[in-house]
């Protein structure tokens, strides 16, 4: 499979300063109601046009090409409608989870927000918002700002379309997510979009994450796997369909840049330890693959709660070893000794050194 350059990048924190927001018609986490789910929306809550998380994901159809951002190169089927939830009063995309910093062309209008196609630049807009928001609701509904620490729980600040080549990435001297574009741009797919958000939240845990080449592809691993997860549990709450490989990341985005069936990168590989390679991309393949393990033996909703929640006992520039002990260690104190043997197992399977 071709690859290009892939995204993502992590550097020391620094302290941003979040406004208070005025909230409106908040709902719950992602098992609020979409077209497609079987229920109508929330009348009370404006509505947007979205892609169920991306189109080659909901159709299955790898012929699927970026086209220069013409409507006509998706199938309307791609597409649904689903709330725009916690948006404050400020007739713009912002919210408690989520706001739109700054974007190409004019900004979007929730008022207006069923009427864009991907030809639309507000399209990618309302993309960040609405997936930025659902990745929050879904760390929420795990516990996360409630009964846990809060990961990230804040209003994310992102900018759309400002970044002229096609790569995303986290900055964590704004503490922002910068979207580029090009080939298919970035923000058309969900799971661009959610793997950004994952550098956040683990800068948000651990200011300054990823010092460390090791640290550095565990940030990429939680990124592809968070964006897996998202997606996978969107798909469920709403009723999606989803006709492609659950293990492909950003399977839209890849159609650019990879033959068929497209991929940014998998996290049901077979690396191991001795495969590290010193790029933080590839080897993040590893950790990947133990997370998808972990999940795949204790359920998605325990195996994101040990996951998530022992991040905030890594170091800036944390091991392999350190960071898989601090998880085994943080199964057995939340969920026992069966628990912390199947985390043991998972990392133990990716060889990781010290895991007995």
């Amino acid at each position: 499979m071709s690859r290009r350059t892939p995204r993502g990048l992590n550097a020391a924190a620094t302290a941003t300063a979040t406004a208070a927001l005025t909230l409106v018609a908040l709902t719950g986490p992602a098992s609020a109601s979409a077209s497609g789910s079987g229920s109508a929306p929330a009348a009370a809550l404006p509505q947007a046009r979205i892609f169920m998380v991306n189109p080659v994901q909901s159709s299955g159809d790898q012929t699927l090409a970026d086209a220069k951002d013409a409507a006509g190169a998706v199938p309307a089927s791609a597409y649904t409608t689903a709330a725009l939830r916690n948006l404050d009063a400020s007739g713009r995309l912002s919210g408690r989870w989520a706001y739109v910093r700054s974007d190409t062309g004019a900004s979007a209008k929730p008022a207006d927000a069923t009427a864009y196609n991907r030809t639309d630049d507000q399209f990618e807009q309302v993309m960040a918002y609405f997936w930025v928001n659902e990745a929050q609701e879904y760390l929420q509904g795990l516990g996360f700002g409630t009964e846990l620490p809060g990961a990230n729980d804040r209003a994310q600040p992102v900018r759309i379309n400002q970044w002229g080549a096609d790569n995303s990435f986290f900055s964590d001297k704004k503490t922002e997510i910068r979207f580029g574009k090009g080939g298919v741009d970035d923000a058309e797919d969900a799971e661009v979009i959610v793997h950004e958000y994952g550098h956040a939240v683990h800068n948000a845990q651990v200011p300054g994450f990823g010092t460390s080449p090791e640290a550095g592809a565990i940030g990429e691993a939680f990124g592809d796997y968070l964006a897996v997860e998202v997606g996978a549990h969107a798909d469920a709450a709403y009723g999606w369909p989803r006709r492609a490989d659950l293990a492909c990341v950003a399977d839209w985005d890849a159609a650019s840049y990879s033959d068929a069936p497209h991929c940014l990168r998998r996290i049901d590989g077979n690396k191991v330890y001795a495969d590290l390679e010193g790029e933080v991309h590839a080897d993040g393949e590893i950790w990947s693959r133990a997370l998808f393990d972990i999940r795949n033996a204790l359920g998605a909703r325990t195996a994101d709660r040990i996951i998530v929640n022992a991040q905030f006992g890594f170091a800036p520039d944390t091991s392999f070893k350190d960071a898989a002990l601090t998880t085994v260690s943080t199964a057995q104190r939340m969920y026992g000794a069966n628990a912390a043997d199947a985390v043991r197992a998972a990392f133990k399977a990716r060889q990781i050194p010290g895991v007995e």
